[in-house]
């Protein structure tokens, strides 16, 4: 079928379209960010009382936060197998890394000129190479996030894809680490005579450092569509004051701008841990709302079953006692010498009204399974979107991949959402049932819409599984005939029998080793004038 299809499931702010509603608080977050920034700034150079502790504290907890951060973004791709989040992913643990490893060499931290390094400029190296790698990582995610390919990754790729990642992290970090320590006498100084005040080299770097944040941010906001997006343009944008106030009062440390400008990357560095959390704590909320929908629906329909069923016993009971005692009569009166052929016509036509009395029982009791006709015009993409929503808890658990391609247009067909919400939601729990032997790589679910032949919208599922055996095929839409070890045998049956009370179709289009596929076929609502 044409068109691109898109990976609907699983969701993250990686690939969530930015609302109006989130690019509003971004800004409001940049506006509060830029009027401290302002405030502080006349007052940046005036001295504070040196607090030794301070920045081991600080960055401690700091390089913790982008740990995390880290962590989740790698978990993050091992789900959507985006490999841009990758670049993100390894900014964050080198931003960890040389936080951490500045800390260790900060002058009064740990020790009265850091633990190793020359106490004044490996501290201000690892600054800067900390602000060089970590807005390089998120251009390079900028630059690449476009090019993600959607095929399916074994789970051996996938974390190997990750400990590579880590690995080339750490390699970069201790050949950069060695240089700042050891040859550290061979570089630049930024310190000379007092570890309060840089010299002009600290002021340009400083300068440098906010030209290179502006540069990764502007290309950024360019290619700015996501939640991720919008948030990481607030992050760089949160610690530009920390150059700013540095450049502009010649970053004396323990100043009212230095202790400020550590503020500024506290925030920054939980602004994005904290929009991570958040998401995890709403999609929980919302697959902990949809796992008990789904008990509740499965409650309700085992109920109707229930409900059918006995009324079937109790009401069908009492006609066929009727239709074996007639026919056991009339046995005995044919038998008898000379058999009694008027009393055995009689019998016969009290066997027949038995017999069209249990065809009106069943006929009634269908009902059940029938709501008001409450049928409007609504696209079979819409249905199968709606569906698909109440279908993520199985998604998930079963670690299926979701594919759509719905090209209704205008084209509407007049349902009963409810009954033909039910069709898709069988059709979809029988494709994840089939599906559960696939490696989890490759099960692949695609639901499309298209324009049949005439006046009829199709919708397809397809599916990844075995298929259909051949010589099941013309029985899987028979009542009480199932290939599965537990069910009763019912979906397929009442699915059909949906689609043609709507006056459409239901039928296996494609069965075979790669997969099966279903086409529910209905007619199109003519437009109003």
């Amino acid at each position: 079928m044409p068109g691109e299809p898109d990976r609907d499931f699983p969701v993250a702010i990686a690939n969530i379209p930015a609302s109006r509603e989130q690019r509003r608080l971004a800004i409001a977050a940049i506006a509060v960010l830029g009027f401290i920034a302002v405030a502080v700034a006349p007052f940046a150079g005036t001295p504070l009382p040196r607090i030794d502790l301070f920045i081991p504290v600080l960055q401690t907890v700091l390089a913790i936060a982008d740990l995390m951060t880290a962590v989740l973004l790698f978990a993050q791709y091992a789900i959507l197998h985006q490999r841009d989040l990758l670049a993100i992913a390894s900014a964050y643990l080198c931003s960890a890394l040389f936080a951490f490893l500045q800390t260790l060499t900060f002058p009064g931290g740990y020790a009265p000129s850091g633990l190793f390094g020359d106490g004044s400029n490996t501290p201000a190296w690892f600054f800067v190479l900390w602000h060089l790698t970590f807005p390089l990582g998120i251009l390079i995610y900028a630059l690449s996030k476009d090019r993600n390919g959607s095929s399916a990754r074994s789970d051996r790729s996938i974390w190997g894809a990750i400990g590579l990642t880590i690995f080339v992290v750490l390699v970069v970090v201790t050949v950069l680490s060695l240089l700042v320590t050891m040859g550290v006498t061979s570089l630049p100084a930024f310190y000379e005579g007092s570890v309060t005040r840089q010299t002009n080299l600290g002021n340009q770097a400083n300068v440098g450092l906010l030209l290179w944040y502006g540069i990764v941010t502007s290309v950024l906001l360019a290619r700015s569509r996501t939640i991720l997006d919008v948030w990481l343009v607030v992050i760089l944008i949160a610690w530009m004051p920390n150059f700013l106030v540095a450049a502009l009062a010649s970053s004396v440390r323990f100043s009212l701008g230095w202790y400020a400008a550590r503020g500024f990357a506290l925030v920054a560095s939980f602004m994005l841990l904290t929009v991570l959390l958040t998401e995890m704590t709403v999609l929980y909320s919302r697959l902990a709302n949809a796992f008990s929908l789904l008990r509740r629906e499965r409650a309700s329909q085992l109920m109707s079953v229930d409900a059918a069923t006995a009324a079937i016993a109790h009401e069908v009971h009492s006609p066929l006692s009727a239709i074996t005692m007639n026919a056991s009569t009339a046995v005995l009166l044919l038998q008898s010498d000379p058999p009694a052929l008027e009393q055995v016509g009689e019998i016969f036509h009290d066997i027949e009204a038995d017999g069209l009395r249990v065809s009106q029982i069943i006929s009634s009791i269908r009902s059940l399974f029938k709501a008001a006709d409450n049928r409007i015009p609504v696209t079979l993409g819409d249905i199968a979107q709606k569906a698909l929503l109440l279908s993520n808890p199985d998604i998930l658990v079963s670690q299926v991949s979701v594919l759509t391609d719905f090209q209704d247009g205008q084209n509407q067909v007049c349902v009963d959402q409810v009954q033909l919400q039910q069709v898709v939601l069988n059709l979809v729990r029988n494709a994840i049932d089939a599906m559960s032997e696939a490696p989890p790589g490759a099960r692949k679910l695609k639901l499309a819409t298209k324009q049949g032949h005439g006046s009829t919208m199709s919708l397809f599922v397809e599916d990844t599984g075995p298929g259909v055996q051949a010589n099941n095929e013309q029985r899987i839409f028979d009542a009480f005939f199932t290939t599965k070890s537990s069910g009763l045998g019912l979906g397929l049956a009442i699915s059909r029998t949906i689609v043609e009370s709507h006056g459409g179709r239901l039928r296996l289009v494609r069965s075979g080793p790669s997969g099966a596929t279903f086409e529910v076929s209905l007619n199109v609502v003519a437009p109003k004038p």
